[in-house]
């Protein structure tokens, strides 16, 4: 079974304004509601896979009741802590001329609810997988990933981890199954602007000596790269169409990547189905279906 977990869910309400202009009233051409996080993200495209998981975090308010009805009506299981203050946040994403985010604080998360969450991770078994993806809300300390990392030590869960810096650099110790870079964020942890695959192999490789057992940088345009952990180096460039959306193609990456694992065992078929979702993600105006991602697994 696969565990996605979110601490910031949030209702993203995308809309399409031509000619934005601050200061001033501006009417959409168009607009929706998708439900968003990392984690979440994550969930929605494992299920589009036909990979039966669970959603966990922290939910408030009607916000929250909105987001969850829309996880179960999607086909997605849910398993949420709620909150008895505050509100899911809700972020503005303005598509214009240029993309604009405004994206809100979020809920406080007191103490006795990230305890409601240790209890529910202690019932997962061996061979279930655990994402953590995502920033950490303030409320919660710093180390949150490698407390639960550390909680799951020697149990034989797979974990994946999508973050960046010190968030990600503090989990190496614990030997996560995956960890997902972007080059930019890869060049960051060690000082460098990263240009060259032997560049970014060198950094990735330095990262699994940390700790990191299968390395997956994505670059945009340019591809991905995956170390795996037997030492293999598997390139993929992109492939061809248009870019309609980025919002979710790193977590579509993560969700192929891990549904081919778990159904083949096969480092470089896993990278290919992951480098098809991510591409799915970014060409669609939502996240990657099924014939999407299995219609670009054969252009590659």
């Amino acid at each position: 079974m696969v565990y996605t977990v979110t601490f910031n869910p949030a209702l993203d309400y995308i809309v399409r304004v031509r000619d934005f202009r601050t200061g001033e009233t501006n009417r959409t051409e168009s607009d929706e509601l998708q439900w968003g996080g990392k984690g979440i993200n994550v969930s929605a495209v494992l299920r589009n896979l036909g990979v039966e998981n669970a959603a966990l975090g922290f939910l408030a308010g009607f916000t929250g009741r909105a987001l969850d009805q829309g996880l179960r009506d999607a086909g997605i299981r849910t398993d949420f802590i709620w909150l008895e203050e505050g509100l899911t946040r809700v972020n503005v994403k303005i598509k214009a001329e240029q993309e604009t985010e405004i994206n809100g604080a979020g809920p406080a998360i007191p103490a006795a609810a990230l305890e409601e969450l240790f209890a529910k991770l202690d019932r997962l078994r061996s061979g279930d997988v655990l994402v953590l993806a995502g920033s950490i809300p303030a409320s919660l300390p710093e180390d949150i990933y490698q407390k639960i990392l550390a909680r799951l030590a020697d149990r034989k869960i797979l974990t994946a981890v999508d973050a960046t810096g010190g968030l990600l650099r503090a989990v190496l110790p614990y030997r996560p199954f995956l960890i997902k870079p972007n080059r930019a964020e890869l060049g960051e942890l060690f000082g460098r602007t990263l240009s060259s695959d032997g560049e970014i192999e060198n950094c990735a490789r330095r990262l699994q000596a940390e700790g990191g057992r299968n390395v997956l940088v994505s670059m945009a345009g340019d591809g991905s790269l995956l170390l795996d952990e037997t030492g293999a180096v598997h390139r993929l460039g992109v492939p061809a169409g248009t870019v309609r959306n980025s919002v979710g193609a790193g977590d579509s990456m993560v969700a192929g990547f891990l549904a081919g694992w778990l159904e083949h065992g096969d480092y470089a078929l896993a990278h290919r189905l992951g480098t098809a979702a991510g591409a799915a993600t970014a060409f669609s105006e939502g996240l990657a279906a099924k014939d999407q991602v299995l219609a670009l697994l054969e252009t590659f």
